[in-house]
């Protein structure tokens, strides 16, 4: 019998002052069986970091030709390529080149990650972004959640400050690029 995946609903009050984006979020993310709450969490976090129109989940990990995240145009064209976790150089690669724009958020160490996409091939690999955040702070955070929760996530000046259900936590939101600087 093959295991099913688990609801999680999240009411997110966004202020991303760096970037002027201000939205009350209502979000379904699905934790596939095989999917740890410390990645689900940061796809929330990629999610609401990355927020524009035309942005949604796809099944993360369950999806094999797509990431976790992704932004489609009006026409439907994949505008935006987010993948979370520790994808593979080819994955990147082919996000970048098929959505010009591709972006990696990482729960893993960031400086292996960045170290094995430099000795790689990936489009415009210069211009791919690869964030992380503050591993000490990630587990506790993801070990607040509830299957029903609500969170208040605000960025300014390369710092994410994340309240889950009037627990605080927070990051500086590390950049990297896949081009290894």
């Amino acid at each position: 019998m093959a295991l099913t995946a688990t609801m999680f609903h999240f009411s997110v009050q966004l202020a991303d002052m760096d970037r002027s984006v201000y939205e009350a979020l209502t979000l379904r993310v699905a934790q596939q069986p095989s999917e740890t709450r410390l990645f689900m969490l940061t796809r929330v976090l990629a999610y609401c970091l990355e927020y524009e129109e035309g942005i949604v989940f796809t099944e993360g990990v369950a999806a094999t030709d797509e990431p976790a995240i992704v932004v489609r145009d009006l026409t439907g064209r994949v505008t935006h390529w987010i993948e979370v976790g520790a994808p593979d150089a080819e994955r990147v690669h082919r996000g970048s080149k098929l959505a010009g724009r591709a972006a990696v958020y990482t729960h893993r160490d960031p400086l292996a990650l960045v170290r094995q996409y430099a000795e790689a091939r990936i489009h415009q690999a210069e211009a791919v972004p690869v964030y992380a955040f503050d591993r000490e702070m990630l587990p506790l955070a993801a070990e607040a959640l509830e299957r029903r929760s609500s969170l208040a996530l605000s960025v300014t000046e390369g710092h994410l400050y994340l309240d889950i259900d009037g627990k605080h936590f927070t990051s500086e939101i590390r950049r990297f690029n896949a081009a290894g600087a």
